[in-house]
């Protein structure tokens, strides 16, 4: 390839970010904030195994029951018949904006409780317990710098889902 011809294909992808850079914020705008990681309609969902007569929303499971008239939920036929998709959302979805990082760090991300219910609510339908894994069952870990890790990936993973 020339130097002008790499000059050129150079200016291109440039230009293609830029692109792409701008469509990117034009929908994080739309949608319920950057980094929010929520889809632009704020549903939240989990399938559940079991038919969809089987999962009653009235009667909603403690973790989501907690939230009272704060959030919506819904319930319908999962996607290729595979059980039951359970969604619920916030109604007061303003949160989502700028500072959604910071609450999320801070442990105070609306969003992310909303998520973590929604997980606990799968385990209680399924298996009728909120399963826990007990990270050190013999006593406290080593202050080694893997085990500070793993402990503070375990403090931060109740909210943030799979890490």
């Amino acid at each position: 390839m020339t130097s002008n011809q790499h000059g050129t294909a150079s200016l291109a992808a440039r230009a293609g970010g830029a692109v792409v850079h701008g469509i990117r914020s034009v929908l994080d705008h739309a949608g319920s904030g950057p980094g929010s990681g929520a889809p632009a309609s704020g549903w939240l969902a989990v399938t559940v195994l079991g038919e969809p007569s089987d999962v009653d929303a009235a009667p909603l499971p403690a973790p989501l029951a907690e939230y009272g008239d704060r959030i919506e939920v819904r319930t319908r036929q999962a996607p290729g018949g595979k059980g039951t998709e359970l969604a619920a959302r916030l109604r007061d979805r303003s949160s989502g904006g700028s500072g959604s990082t910071a609450r999320h760090l801070s442990g105070s991300d609306p969003q992310a409780d909303l998520r973590s219910a929604l997980r606990r609510a799968k385990q209680l339908l399924e298996v009728g317990e909120v399963l826990a894994v007990d990270p050190a069952p013999h006593g406290e870990r080593t202050a080694t710098p893997g085990g500070l890790l793993l402990e503070a990936w375990t403090r931060v993973a109740p909210k943030g889902g799979v890490r």
